[in-house]
């Protein structure tokens, strides 16, 4: 097979990884920059170009889209889909996974446990706003951040005020949900293949930091998850429509409740973690469900 991955850097280790393992199996493996393709739309034969020649012979593309450039990437990802090519997660799964507020609302929809969520557009709203979640503490997230960035812990509603004003001089939007203290600045990273999760890890936040994110400096170590968060994990990146997906899961009184479901997933920390070879497994997806023309959008919304 043919399969491009479509990644700013070849060097990163998830682009890195995946290349290595289809072209362990035998497969023809490229690095695609999304944002140097180019496309013809209004045809009856849409293609992409890149570096001055049509990718019109792929068989799947693997989309490692970054948050920064979701709007042109998922178009080309769109684009692709037209021609037939099979993506490991298709455009509208993937926008969904990036608009938070949505993707909450889609996981409510299913019945996926959350944390108490708020969210509003008026200032004259904030009292009763926090009053919705449970008042302080409270954690207040930028729906365009990523990483952890644009996350911030309020501990009291004078600091919580203080935030949202913040937030909304700004012009941002912004959820706000219930601190889930008994997590105690940890989350487990469930990593979803074909319904399926394949890895497990628990990943804790440095000394004094209540974001548990790798990128952020905290620790990653194996983890036994229950049946209960292996079915919360499946369930959310099936809610959302993605075949590869991260989901991130905060262990509460009322039982697991997901935080995130990551459309690029990172490879690094759960590989070296656990020592289970996920390119590997997200290649043999491709090759167990690549077919032209199947990337039918899966669920709605």
């Amino acid at each position: 097979m043919k399969i491009a991955i479509l990644s700013r850097s070849r060097s990163l280790y998830s682009t890195r990884r995946l290349r290595e393992a289809g072209k362990a199996r035998g497969h023809k493996m490229l690095v695609v920059d999304p944002l140097r393709c180019y496309m013809n739309i209004a045809t009856l034969h849409p293609t992409v170009h890149y570096n001055g020649k049509p990718l019109d012979d792929l068989d799947a593309i693997i989309p490692r889209i970054g948050a920064s450039i979701t709007f042109y990437g998922t178009a080309v990802v769109r684009q692709f889909e037209m021609m037939g090519v099979y993506s490991l997660n298709e455009s509208v799964a993937i926008s969904r996974s990036r608009d938070k507020l949505r993707s909450l609302q889609l996981l409510a929809r299913r019945g996926v446990g959350l944390p108490v969520t708020g969210f509003a557009s008026s200032p004259d709203d904030t009292h009763d706003l926090l009053s919705l979640v449970g008042g302080a503490p409270v954690v207040v997230k930028l729906l365009e951040g990523t990483q952890g960035k644009g996350v911030v812990l309020a501990e009291t509603r004078a600091a919580a005020d203080s935030v949202i004003d913040a937030f909304r001089g700004l012009a941002a939007d912004f959820l706000v949900q219930k601190f889930v203290k008994e997590a105690s600045g940890s989350d487990i990273r469930c990593f979803v293949i074909g319904g399926r999760v394949v890895a497990a890890i628990q990943r804790n936040a440095l000394e004094g930091e209540f974001r548990s994110n790798l990128h952020r400096g905290g620790s990653a170590k194996l983890v036994r998850i229950t049946r209960e968060e292996r079915t919360a994990a499946v369930r959310a990146a099936r809610a959302i429509g993605l075949n590869v997906a991260g989901v991130d899961i905060l262990r509460s009184g009322q039982g697991p409740l997901v935080i995130e479901v990551n459309s690029s997933p990172g490879l690094e920390g759960i590989e070296q973690t656990t020592g289970i070879d996920i390119a590997q497994l997200v290649v043999e997806h491709i090759e167990s469900h690549a077919q032209a023309g199947r990337t039918r959008t899966k669920g709605k919304g």
